[in-house]
C-alpha cells in the first residue's frame, strides 16, 4: 500500500525477544498468551469441563486454605522474570507474602501451583511448565487429571534443580502437603465437574 510518496509496510510480527513490558502492550483480543523464554504462545481456551473442575477444586481448596493464602484462578499472570510469564489453573501465594500479588499479576513465585490437564495442554503441562516452574522456584506444583481422578505432586528439594515427584494421590486418596498444612481433600471430591 502506499500513501502519498510513502510506502506503508504490513505489522510485523515478532517471533522471539517478547519481554514483560512487550506483554503488557499486547491489545486485549479475548486470547490468553504466556511468553517462555522469550517467544509469545497462544494458549488454546479450556474447555467447560476443565472450568467447572477447577472452579470446584478451588472451592475445595478455599474451605481449609483462604485464611492462610491468597487463591486466584486462571486467567492470571505470573510474572516468573523478564522473559517468562505463565497463566496456572490455580495457584496459592501465603499472605505473609502478599507483596507479590499486585494489579496486574504475581510478581514471583506462588507456593502452589495447580495445572488441569486437557487433551490440548498435556504436553505444555507435563513437559513445559514443569520445567519452567521448577527452574523459577514454585516449591510445590500439582498436575491434576480429572479424566483419570489422579492428582501428580511435585516438590522442589534443592533450589535449581528440577522437581521430584513425591506423591500420585488417585482417587479415593486424600491429597495432603508438608508445605500447605491447610490442604486435605479427598482427590474425588475435589476433581468433580461440578
Amino acid at each position: 500500500m502506499e500513501y502519498g510518496n510513502k510506502r506503508q509496510l504490513p505489522p510485523m510480527v515478532k517471533e522471539s525477544g517478547w519481554t514483560v513490558d512487550d506483554y503488557f502492550e499486547l491489545p486485549e483480543d479475548g486470547n490468553q498468551y504466556e511468553i517462555v523464554n522469550g517467544i509469545l504462545e497462544l494458549k488454546p481456551s479450556p474447555t467447560t469441563d476443565h472450568q467447572r473442575v477447577i472452579r470446584n477444586m478451588d472451592h475445595v481448596l478455599s474451605d481449609r486454605c483462604e485464611s492462610h493464602y491468597i487463591m486466584i484462578l486462571s486467567p492470571i499472570d505470573v510474572i516468573l522474570s523478564e522473559r517468562e510469564t505463565r497463566q496456572p489453573d490455580l495457584l496459592m501465594v501465603h499472605r505473609s507474602r502478599s507483596e507479590i500479588v499486585r494489579r496486574e499479576g504475581i510478581y514471583g513465585p506462588p507456593d502452589l501451583v495447580v495445572e488441569l490437564l486437557s487433551p490440548n495442554s498435556v504436553k505444555r503441562d507435563r513437559v513445559m511448565k514443569l520445567k519452567s516452574y521448577a527452574r523459577f522456584g514454585v516449591p510445590e506444583y500439582w498436575i491434576a487429571d480429572y479424566a483419570n481422578q489422579a492428582i501428580e505432586q511435585y516438590v522442589l528439594t534443592t533450589p535449581g534443580e528440577p522437581y521430584e515427584l513425591l506423591q500420585v494421590f488417585t482417587e479415593n486418596d486424600t491429597v495432603t502437603s508438608e508445605r500447605l498444612p491447610c490442604v486435605k481433600f479427598v482427590v474425588k471430591d475435589g476433581l468433580q465437574i461440578v
